[in-house]
């Protein structure tokens, strides 16, 4: 019984470690989730409202089958938020990505009105 007990707290702390992601590498999932139009990935790595707003705009860019190319410009992180200033193959400009950690996970978050970034 303690070994059964053993292996089954092993394997959830394994599969909660999995779950974890930086900021990075969420950026990294919702670029990519969003230009392959792998819908319950974006989701699962934005908020709800910025879950909203990419909906919005997906229509209007086809499904990319290529690489992302993803490379991280600079990052910064202040407790639970964090902002991640990227390129990809997709665009041309890099582009700057504002994350919140919601119940221990980062997601990607509308950035607010008057709201300036730190690069």
């Amino acid at each position: 019984m303690k070994k059964i007990m053993m292996i089954f707290i092993l394997g959830l702390c394994m599969a909660c470690a999995e779950a974890q992601m930086s900021h990075t590498e969420t950026a990294k999932a919702v670029v990519e989730s969003f230009y392959t139009k792998d819908l319950p990935t974006l989701e699962k790595h934005t908020t709800k409202e910025s879950f909203d707003s990419f909906m919005y705009i997906q229509e209007s860019f086809p499904a990319e089958e290529k690489g992302s190319n993803f490379k991280v410009l600079q990052e910064t992180e202040n407790g639970n938020t964090a902002w991640v200033k990227f390129t990809t193959a997709y665009e041309e400009q890099p582009e700057t990505f504002k994350l919140v950690k919601e119940n221990g996970n980062w997601k990607v978050a509308e950035i607010g009105m008057g709201e300036k970034g730190p690069f």
